[in-house]
């Protein structure tokens, strides 16, 4: 997935600048251990999300270590949009999601400290697809290790716009 343009950032639907970018919001797996989202109240806390695409995790290791920080930031990016697909399965519609909060824990070494630029990928595609409803709160962790050695997880809070 390459990082999308901003030319189409403040054009058409959501939906239509998803598709400007080249992207498609992926199906997700069913999970008999949890479910991808949540709805209390008006927050809709949607699961810990990986970088999967088509049921395959794009990359394992420790950023700073064995993944560098591009590959890491793709990584956030596809984990971002994993996690739009669930927030769309929560409201229904691309055009309703608006992110609250973003965390994104990147597996990495106790010197990278870079995890704010990971994150900042994920951030940027939220913005370039949702626009102002993309705009959120956001907390970068780094941590020692995530599920299946996957340099980046992301979590978020969101409402339905």
């Amino acid at each position: 997935m390459s990082r999308p343009g901003t030319s189409a950032a403040n054009t058409g639907s959501a939906s239509d600048r998803l598709q400007a970018f080249g992207l498609a919001l992926p199906s997700l797996a069913a999970n008999p251990n949890y479910v991808h989202h949540r709805a209390v109240g008006s927050s809709i806390h949607i699961s810990g999300q990986l970088p999967y695409k088509d049921g395959e995790l794009l990359g394992q290791g420790t950023v700073g270590r064995d993944v560098e920080l591009e590959t890491a930031r793709e990584l956030a990016r596809h984990a971002a949009l994993n996690a739009l697909a669930a927030a769309v399965r929560a409201v229904g519609d691309l055009d309703r999601v608006r992110i609250v909060q973003m965390l994104v824990f990147v597996a990495s070494t106790p010197d990278f400290g870079l995890q704010s630029r990971v994150a900042d990928a994920a951030s940027e595609l939220l913005i370039e697809v949702l626009g102002e409803n993309g705009r959120h709160a956001r907390t970068a962790i780094g941590v020692a290790g995530l599920p299946l050695n996957s340099p980046v997880e992301i979590q978020m809070v969101c409402t339905a716009a």
